[in-house]
């Protein structure tokens, strides 16, 4: 059992991958942790597994898992896993059928999905995984897990929050996953309602442009709309917010309006669904890597009143100025597995990721890599 001494088996599925070997790097160092990496290749798996336990405190296994099988239940059963890892995205149009998987086998499980309805979901499977005695959790993320994190170390300072503004934006020579890529068109051009000034408004997705000037050396990027979890959970969860808006936006401002532009040619109905041609666009996407910086940023802006009724706002920044941002959206599910296998993470059922951790033990899981926050506070603005 998890905090009594015993290693939590975590098995990692899409374990080799863009986000998944990440996740498995650093949790293999871990000393209260034995890590499966996991993936439909056998010999990829292996090969990570084996690059890995040169540093690793336990030894790595490997495994070949399809997340498709009929029999994923008894085989994440079988192969002794206490906590569940799924990586393998995009999670757009995926269901809840491995979260169902590991409540069968017993295991925990925690997801990187930012797609808003398999997070916002969740929670259909909340009695199974209460029943089972394990935790679900879905959106282990840079959200919502890290901007809820963020809201919750900064609630006190406000009796009232108005707007919550997200955004992010990753360096041009940062490395991008397939999954993600796929993830971001699909919903290019697709409308889908805000909460803005009190009402569900219909923005569309990668329009809505906006301006954000990011700390050195991130500077100015242009963002628009993304459809992410926070857009449903932060309007139920912050009582009396009257809008929540998360916008992303690529370095080269001449990519961002290539997605505007993509996002109008959908909603003039001359394409489907972009994400089915994520391949060729991120292929030509490539030509564009030797321009621009390593240099990418996630920023959470609060406003609202403080007790005494004067106005205020926090602007919270997360810089990763050196290409260690894709380090960031694994974090969450890094802290995750480390609570549970400490014992400290008591919470049971099927969640979303809304404040497990707080900043502090989310920038410890960051120790070794270049990447800092920042607020600023306004006070009486």
């Amino acid at each position: 059992m998890e905090g009594e001494g015993a290693l939590l088996r975590t098995l990692i599925i899409g374990g080799y991958g863009f986000f998944g070997g990440r996740i498995a790097r650093a949790l293999a160092r871990d000393t209260t942790l034995q890590v499966i990496v996991a993936g439909r290749s056998q010999e990829r798996a292996g090969a990570f597994a084996g690059e890995l336990r040169a540093h690793a405190a336990h030894p790595v296994m490997a495994a070949p898992i399809d997340i498709d099988d009929a029999g994923l239940a008894d085989r994440i059963a079988t192969l002794g896993a206490q906590l569940v890892i799924h990586t393998s995205g995009p999670f757009q149009g995926q269901d809840h059928h491995v979260a169902q998987a590991c409540i069968l086998a017993g295991a925990h499980y925690a997801d990187l999905a930012d797609a808003t309805e398999f997070v916002a979901e969740i929670g259909a499977l909340d009695a199974a995984a209460r029943e089972r005695g394990v935790l679900v959790v879905s959106g282990a993320s840079s959200v919502p897990g890290l901007s809820s994190a963020v809201i919750a170390r900064y609630r006190g300072e406000f009796a009232a929050i108005d707007s919550v503004d997200i955004g992010i934006t990753p360096g041009n020579r940062t490395a991008r996953g397939l999954a993600t890529v796929r993830a971001v068109l699909s919903y290019c051009g697709k409308p889908f309602e805000c909460w803005i000034d009190g009402a569900w408004r219909t923005v569309y997705g990668w329009q809505g442009l906006k301006w954000h000037a990011y700390p050195e050396p991130v500077g100015r990027r242009l963002l628009g709309y993304c459809d992410v979890p926070d857009r449903v959970l932060y309007p139920r969860t912050c009582e009396g917010v009257r809008t929540v808006e998360f916008r992303a936006g690529f370095e080269l401002p001449v990519l961002q309006l290539g997605m505007w532009c993509l996002a109008w040619l959908r909603r003039c109905g001359c394409v489907g669904d972009w994400s089915r041609h994520a391949e060729r666009l991120q292929r030509m996407s490539e030509f564009t890597t030797g321009w621009g910086t390593y240099a990418g940023a996630m920023h959470v802006d609060i406003s609202g009143t403080r007790h005494d009724g004067t106005p205020h706002r926090v602007k919270w920044y997360i810089v990763a100025p050196d290409g260690d941002g894709p380090q960031i959206p694994c974090t969450a599910a890094i802290v995750i597995a480390r609570k549970l296998a400490r014992g400290d993470m008591p919470q049971r059922g099927a969640i979303p990721c809304l404040e497990l951790f707080s900043i502090d033990e989310f920038m410890a899981a960051l120790h070794g890599f270049n990447v800092h926050e920042m607020a600023l506070i306004y006070p009486g603005v």
